[in-house]
């Protein structure tokens, strides 16, 4: 039923308010909320694993400037980011400094499973084959890789320390996977069975949670895909003058962001269904898709006010899209802009939507919020 008029206006006040308590809400914890932190996925959570992969493509990796221009002390640390990224600042509201270490940087990993490792690696999805080719970076952790190293510290802490079960269970596993694949299915193109390829996420998602239920995780806090055809590198593509494709109405690569708007739904059954089956599994769900729609159709409040939505701040060209580095220009203010480079977000943007995801209402994150899922009771079978 569509919404005109008064109701609308109602709606969308209605809507700014809750959004409003969710960033005033959740300013960090003085102790940590959880024993340990243990981040999965892409590069919007990667902290640094692909500066340690000696065969993935400099594309895949963020270790020169102006990358980490607005961190502690402006060096790049292999974050996607002018700063802190998602990870950081969910970090940060658990009462974590930042992001816990990447795990190719640690001589002796097992001595960081009492407070988490961050297994992510830019470029990478949850197709084995994803990122592992000529397509985006030739070698990275494919999601894989990084559910089969945690499960092998798991299984080798457990054998010395049986403290290990409760601790897992009281911490957080926080993934943000899915974004690669759909960018290498289009790339591909054309495709012809959409189905298929969002029927095989979905399931090697559910085999990867099975996986780390197995060996002791109970909470679970899960960033569905986000409407990823308006980052500007898509965008660039939609407008090609030479090869134009169809945009929607927020002028951003329309079959890619159709996607990932079928993935959610599909997300949130399978967490669904698979919580019923596990015992004692408890998640939380992001719908990105809802909560960048939002920002893009209000995108000044009184918490952030974001003037340039389609352009990089790094990068040249039309839509800033040429990619980060050393020489591209850089905007001289990062909190304006929604894009960092011509993929991630910046830290601005990372900032909202981690206290959304920690302390957020219904509207963006089902069927709890992280601080009400790390406040609940973990029970093992």
């Amino acid at each position: 039923m569509a919404i005109h008029g008064g109701a609308s206006c109602r709606l969308a006040a209605v809507c700014l308010l809750l959004l409003e308590l969710a960033l005033q809400g959740g300013a960090g914890a003085a102790e940590p909320l959880v024993p340990a932190m243990f981040v999965f996925g892409d590069s919007i959570v990667d902290v640094g694993n692909n500066n340690f992969i000696e065969k993935c493509e400099v594309d895949c990796k963020a270790y020169y400037p102006h990358y980490g221009v607005d961190y502690l002390d402006h060096a790049p640390t292999g974050r996607f980011s002018n700063g802190y990224n998602l990870a950081d600042k969910l970090a940060q509201e658990l009462g974590f400094a930042e992001s816990p270490p990447p795990f190719l940087s640690l001589s002796n990993a097992s001595q960081w499973m009492s407070t988490g490792i961050n297994f992510a690696s830019g470029g990478s999805g949850l197709l084995p084959k994803t990122g592992n080719g000529p397509v985006m970076c030739k070698q990275v952790l494919s999601m894989a890789d990084q559910v089969g190293d945690f499960t092998n510290l798991a299984r080798l802490w457990a054998s010395g320390d049986n403290r290990l079960a409760d601790l897992l269970s009281k911490s957080l596993f926080f993934i943000s996977a899915g974004s690669n694949d759909l960018f290498e299915y289009i790339d591909i193109g054309p495709q012809t069975n959409d189905t298929e390829l969002l029927q095989s996420l979905v399931a090697s998602y559910a085999a990867y949670l099975r996986d780390l239920y197995g060996v002791g995780a109970r909470k679970f806090s899960v960033v569905s895909t986000s409407l990823v055809g308006c980052c500007p590198s898509q965008r660039f593509i939609a407008h090609n003058p030479q090869d134009p494709k169809a945009t929607d109405k927020y002028g951003c690569l329309a079959a890619l962001n159709n996607l990932s708007s079928q993935l959610y739904p599909m997300f949130a059954t399978m967490l669904q269904d698979l919580s019923g089956e596990l015992p004692g599994m408890n998640y939380s769900l992001v719908d990105s898709i809802k909560m960048s729609e939002w920002v893009l159709e209000n995108p000044s409040t009184p918490s952030y006010n974001f003037t340039v939505l389609d352009t990089a701040c790094c990068g040249e060209g039309q839509f800033g899209a040429s990619g980060c580095n050393f020489s591209a220009p850089l905007c001289p203010s990062r909190s304006n802009h929604l894009f960092w480079d011509k993929y991630h977000p910046t830290e601005a943007v990372s900032q909202i939507a981690a206290k959304i995801i920690f302390g957020g209402n219904g509207t963006f994150v089902h069927p709890v919020n992280v601080q009400q899922l790390v406040a609940s009771a973990a029970s093992r079978p």
